[in-house]
């Protein structure tokens, strides 16, 4: 696979919502009923001894021009201490991929493929222009398939997908999560957002995510180094583990309500991560940086 960057956007507009998790479409090493079994089989909180699995994890990166300076500065700082951490995680049983989608007045891919986390290097990013986060979301559900960026050979994790930004959108950011919503990776990947700084609406991103518990705030260089790590490497986590739930009869219950699971101990786990956090003497964002 290349690691060929991406010096422009790649946007179909042509995007078949039907062209998601629950397709039949098929791979030339995988029988055709690999794209829709969901194989979470043990504790939730224990990695399994299953075939190895492919786990893609989406950073979708708010580079506006008022991103500028210090906020990007730290942003590009953390993410190159992050990587070797999100390394550690999936151990030998899960392939885990990295695909940065960053977006401004147009949106581009940091790589042209999800770049297996081993060989990945983060490529500093630069703010300029509006913030297209709608026309993210539809370049988003356009990659995020069997076609593109989801097309290992393997069984797939559902995706982790992780939202960055500082402001409100300038486009319609409705209608590309409109778009969004009818993808089903989106649907059952585990979403988490971050708010930078005081212009960064957090309502908006819940809206993203689809609970305010999977949605933390940075108002200084310091809580954002914090709060991306804790998302990352706990949605990681959680991400690349398989399991099962069963009701008080003892039967097990459907796909949906398992993911819904992995998406609410996201939440817990994340708020309980950042509220241990300590702020310290920080300098926010927004006094002089």
């Amino acid at each position: 696979m290349s690691n060929e960057r991406v010096t422009e956007p790649e946007v179909n507009k042509n995007v078949n919502p039907s062209d998601d998790f629950d397709t039949k479409e098929t791979v030339s090493t995988a029988p055709e009923s690999d794209d829709s079994i969901l194989d979470f089989d043990d504790d939730p909180l224990s990695a399994t001894s299953v075939s190895k699995k492919s786990l893609v994890i989406f950073f979708l990166i708010d580079t506006s021009g008022s991103m500028k300076g210090k906020k990007m500065g730290e942003l590009n700082t953390v993410m190159e201490e992050l990587i070797p951490e999100i390394r550690r995680v999936g151990e030998a049983d899960t392939e885990v991929k990295v695909a940065v989608l960053t977006f401004s007045t147009e949106v581009r891919w940091m790589y042209s493929n999800p770049i297996p986390i081993e060989d990945f290097e983060w490529a500093r990013l630069r703010a300029s222009g509006v913030t297209s986060m709608g026309a993210a979301f539809k370049e988003l559900n356009h990659r995020m398939s069997r076609n593109s960026f989801l097309n290992s050979p393997s069984l797939s994790f559902a995706p982790v997908i992780f939202l960055m930004t500082d402001g409100y959108p300038s486009d319609d950011y409705k209608e590309g999560l409109r778009e969004l919503q009818t993808n089903s990776w989106y649907k059952f990947g585990l979403k988490a957002a971050l708010g930078i700084g005081q212009e960064a609406n957090d309502n908006i991103l819940a809206e993203f995510t689809g609970s305010k518990d999977t949605v933390v705030h940075a108002y200084s260089g310091g809580q954002l180094a914090q709060m991306i790590k804790i998302i990352a490497v706990t949605s990681s986590q959680i991400g690349s583990k398989s399991m099962t739930l069963s009701d008080d009869t003892g039967h097990e219950i459907g796909e949906e309500d398992v993911f819904a699971a992995k998406q609410k101990l996201l939440g817990q786990q994340i708020q309980e991560l950042v509220s241990t956090q300590t702020d310290g003497d920080d300098v926010p964002f927004d006094t002089g940086w």
